[in-house]
């Protein structure tokens, strides 16, 4: 399936429309030692709305604050607040020593979005994240404290990212079920590098009605097929031979496979790997729209074609059966093979589409005691 910046898609079960790709501004500003600077980024950010992207991605704590200011000024600049849906997020400690300035408690939630309306120059935050679970702070906290920014105005939307799955779906179970502001999209790492998140929360915001939009969907560069094998390593420009903002190492065996079959289909189609691997993300079940990571505006036009084709059907099964999770418990056991004892031999269809669980090939074979 094609599409085009500007085919706008509701952001999980609202009426808030967004566009496919969103122009993630972490990236935004270069106190961090890379990203782009305020001319570079503000060429990005035109470049962006102008080919009809609409959604902007960025956190209180990218470039130290700074990304938040140069977004809010570049809205500003061209008049667009009521076209741009501004997404930013809180978590991240402020003030080393003093606790309250990070998490997810109440405190800090209202510290953290003041904070964030001064430097976004704007009196609301259409999309509010949660950055990352603080592993404390009670869910229904968290819930009723959304529900209270939404009610009070200072916030549209709310949604969560990099959180366990349990969580969220708790989370959206108390709002339901006392009334109050349901969350509208989690943020999450995906890649052919990282589909873990098929296993419970893409099932979970399919059954919930919460959109996804994946950051990582490049994998910090490796999959524009920029760093090659040295040794046991990698070489190459980029942000992972830097060792700046990577959880583990990409340079693994299991990881050039996977680009190798990226780079393969992306000689078969013509196209580039990058544009291959955003493909293939932007149009996996349950994906809203994807987050661009962009230093330069030549990245940028790359990555704004990527939604522009569609990847084979033989050419993508290439890719999910080079980059398939492996199975273990209790996954093993939702499986056509364990779950046709289940139904004692009988189809079974559900009452509405539902996520089915595709056992990686190299399990299908294996036997289940």
């Amino acid at each position: 399936m094609s599409m085009k910046v500007n085919e706008y898609v509701t952001l999980g079960r609202t009426g808030l429309r967004v566009s496919p790709l969103c122009m993630g501004a972490m990236t935004f500003g270069t106190e961090w030692g890379w990203g782009a600077e305020e001319n570079v980024s503000r060429d990005m950010f035109n470049k962006f709305v102008d080919a009809g992207g609409n959604f902007i991605d960025t956190a209180d704590a990218y470039t130290n604050g700074h990304s938040e200011e140069l977004c809010g000024k570049f809205t500003a600049e061209r008049g667009l607040r009521d076209f741009v849906v501004l997404a930013t997020k809180f978590s991240f400690g402020h003030v080393p020593g003093n606790p309250n300035t990070g998490g997810n408690g109440r405190k800090n939630l209202y510290r953290a979005l003041e904070g964030s309306l001064k430097r976004l120059k704007t009196d609301y935050i259409d999309l509010y994240y949660l950055h990352v679970w603080d592993v404390l702070t009670p869910v229904a906290e968290v819930v009723s404290t959304l529900t209270d920014l939404v009610r009070e105005g200072k916030i549209r939307y709310y949604g969560f990212s990099d959180t366990p799955a349990w969580y969220v779906a708790r989370a959206q179970t108390i709002a339901g079920y006392e009334g109050k502001e349901r969350m509208a999209t989690l943020q999450l790492e995906y890649s052919l590098l990282a589909r873990d998140i098929e296993r419970e929360h893409v099932p979970v915001s399919q059954e919930l009605g919460i959109g996804i939009c994946p950051w990582g969907t490049l994998a910090s560069g490796f999959l524009s097929g920029k760093y090659t094998r040295d040794g046991n390593t990698g070489k190459g420009e980029g942000r992972l031979t830097a060792q700046t903002f990577t959880f583990q190492s990409r340079f693994v065996e299991r990881n050039w496979q996977v680009l190798d079959a990226t780079l393969d289909v992306s000689k078969k189609m013509g196209k580039p790997p990058a544009q291959v691997a955003l493909n293939w993300a932007a149009t996996q079940p349950g994906i809203t729209s994807v987050i661009l990571g962009a230093t330069k505006i030549a990245q940028l036009d790359d990555n704004l074609a990527a939604i522009e084709f569609t990847i084979p059907a033989e050419l993508r099964a290439q890719l999910d059966q080079a980059s398939a999770l492996e199975s273990g418990p209790p996954y093993m056991f939702f499986g056509p093979q364990v779950q046709g004892r289940v139904s004692a031999g009988t189809s079974i269809q559900p009452w509405r589409p539902a996520y089915t669980y595709e056992r990686p090939a190299a399990e299908k074979k294996a036997s289940v005691g």
